[in-house]
């Protein structure tokens, strides 16, 4: 994608191109905030940031451009923390196999004296009680 037809262009004040270089430079953390990181400081639009073109930064990074064009969107329409950090699911893959009180319940069979015999619980002992 051209970089003048960017709809969303990614423009880092000082602060957070000072911030996103410190995590970069420093390398602890989560590989992949490591990489969202980097893929914005080369995305930066502004005056002292490179701009490279998407299929640029997905070649030198080793993600994809249309990971590159979702992560320019969501700095531009939630910020930079929601952009380094791992999206919210808006509803969970698999539904919950307990509720509170069976996880209550469980905990507490857990946390109680082991049948005769055993030194502790297994998980189908668990199951079967």
């Amino acid at each position: 994608m051209n970089r003048t037809n960017k709809r969303y262009v990614v423009r880092l004040e000082v602060q957070e191109r000072a911030r996103l270089e410190r995590l970069v430079s420093v390398g602890k953390g989560a590989a992949a905030k490591l990489t969202r990181a980097r893929v914005l400081l080369q995305a930066d639009q502004s005056a002292g940031g490179p701009g490279w073109t998407d299929a640029r930064i997905a070649e030198g990074l080793g993600v994809t451009p249309q990971t590159v064009e979702n992560l320019r969107r969501r700095f531009v329409e939630e910020g930079l923390e929601s952009a380094l950090l791992r999206k919210k699911q808006c509803r969970p893959s698999r539904e919950r196999r307990l509720d509170g009180a069976g996880e209550a319940k469980l905990t507490a069979i857990c946390c109680s004296k082991a049948p005769d015999g055993r030194r502790r619980w297994t998980l189908q002992l668990l199951a079967d009680r």
